[in-house]
């Protein structure tokens, strides 16, 4: 497909999507509790789910199409930008998220901790625009990000001045992202024009991260920034100092960021890994990330609430986290034998320990090797690991892994995955597919495991010797 063609056809799919928005999008009087079936036969139904449909297909294959042979920088950025501009004006797609934003803001701009209770406590004035199942729960955000929000609140006092704001938030998050990725793609040989392709013009970005105004963008453009401040200036103490604040940044909007932080310890050191080198230039990154994340939780006079926030995503049951339907299809196999058994917690439970060693193991690796790439590879076993998946989670990952993967289309692939999961108005396609989706992603996960235990075999054979 021709580069010029490329563009039109994004721009008329986030387009669609644009119109889809106005038309059924996750609008503050929607449907709380919505189907498949009640969209389509509701007002404009099929309009909307047509629209949602070839509008993400035309993003999704421009964007394929083009992922290996970008024309330049300058033009990934223009047309990235140009896709963009629909969802500027939109009101949010995909997700309901914006409202709970907004809810989480009013009563920490009131006085009243959103880790201790939930939005229906004050109650929020918007309380009817959030889902069900996150009125009473607490917040699982960063300490940095409830201050934000209560201030963007108190700025603008109401709901739609308020997603306007984080909209904008979400805008400078992409930016800074674009401003930043050319030297990890520089660092690890990445051509730049393909790193800001893949990362900048997926269909995530404008459907969640500018529409949705998910405050992932944020968190990954802070996070870029430090790694990026690493980096360019690694052995020099306050300059690492200073990138270590910049993560610690990114962690106050969302704590997963803190995963890079060890590996950006190795890449602070310049003359390759050595103790003294992690000691003497890996403490100033992690502890300038540590200090910063519990300074602005001190400072905003809240506590570690996050945390239990956190396990509140547990109660989401859906089939794209790997765990989570591993223990969905062992629950179905044995109904057929009159035995009821919930195995989630056990799925679940062993994932977080696969995933803690995982983790280890490549921290390890990374030492004699490129921290960047394998900080990827860690974001990338959060995500697949973590027992709820979003499609807007793999915007973490996929922005490291553009920066630093040689072969793109497994990470490719996987993005288009996640774009085809809500729908217009965040109606999760997961939760009505579960009988079908739990044991294709079992088959799957078997399938994975399998191929990485005969690498691994192939890797240790021994090499015969003529």
């Amino acid at each position: 497909m021709p580069h010029h063609l490329v563009r039109w056809t994004g721009l008329a799919g986030s387009i669609m999507l644009a119109v889809a928005a106005f038309l059924g999008g996750a609008l503050p009087d929607g449907d709380l509790r919505p189907d498949p079936v009640k969209i389509w036969l509701g007002p404009n139904g099929p309009w909307i789910i047509g629209l949602w449909l070839f509008g993400t297909i035309a993003m999704a294959v421009a964007w394929w199409v083009l992922r290996d042979r970008v024309p330049s920088a300058r033009w990934a950025l223009t047309t990235a930008a140009l896709w963009i501009l629909p969802f500027l004006v939109t009101p949010p797609l995909g997700s309901r998220d914006a409202y709970a934003y907004a809810c989480q803001g009013a009563s920490y701009a009131n006085g009243i901790s959103p880790y201790e209770y939930g939005v229906s406590t004050l109650p929020c004035p918007w309380l009817d625009t959030m889902s069900y199942i996150w009125r009473d729960t607490p917040a699982p955000y960063g300490p940095l990000f409830v201050v934000i929000s209560g201030a963007v609140v108190a700025a603008t006092g109401s709901l739609f001045g308020s997603i306007a704001l984080f909209r904008v938030l979400a805008v400078a998050g992409v930016v800074l992202t674009a401003a930043c990725l050319p030297v990890l793609a520089r660092r690890c040989g990445v051509p730049v024009g393909r790193a800001l392709w893949l990362a900048l013009a997926s269909p995530l970005v404008g459907v969640h991260l500018i529409s949705g105004v998910h405050n992932d963008a944020m968190m990954v453009g802070l996070m870029v920034a430090g790694l990026a401040i690493v980096v360019t200036w690694p052995g020099r103490t306050w300059h690492l100092l200073a990138g270590g604040l910049v993560l610690g940044l990114a962690a106050g909007i969302k704590v997963t960021a803190l995963v890079v932080v060890p590996f950006a310890a190795l890449a602070a050191i310049p003359n390759g890994f050595s103790l003294r080198g992690l000691l003497r230039d890996g403490t100033p990154v992690v502890g300038g990330s540590v200090a910063t994340l519990f300074g602005v939780t001190l400072a905003a006079g809240l506590d570690l609430g996050w945390i239990t926030g956190l396990s509140h995503g547990n109660e989401v049951i859906a089939w794209t986290s790997p765990p989570t339907a591993v223990g969905q299809t062992i629950g179905y196999l044995a109904l057929p034998f009159g035995l009821h058994i919930d195995a989630l917690p056990v799925t679940r439970g062993i994932a977080m320990v696969v995933l803690a060693a995982l983790l280890v193991w490549l921290w390890f690796r990374a030492r004699y090797r490129e921290p960047l790439w394998h900080a990827a590879l860690a974001l990338t076993a959060a995500v697949a690991l973590a027992p709820l998946f979003h499609p807007w989670y793999w915007f973490w990952p996929l922005v490291l892994l553009a920066a630093t993967a040689h072969r793109t289309w497994w990470f490719s692939a996987v993005t288009i995955y996640s774009a085809f999961h809500v729908l217009a108005d965040g109606t999760g396609l997961p939760r009505h597919t579960k009988t079908i989706g739990a044991p294709l992603m079992t088959l799957f996960v078997i399938v994975v495991a399998v191929s990485l235990v005969r690498s691994a075999r192939a890797t240790r054979r021994p090499v015969p010797v003529d």
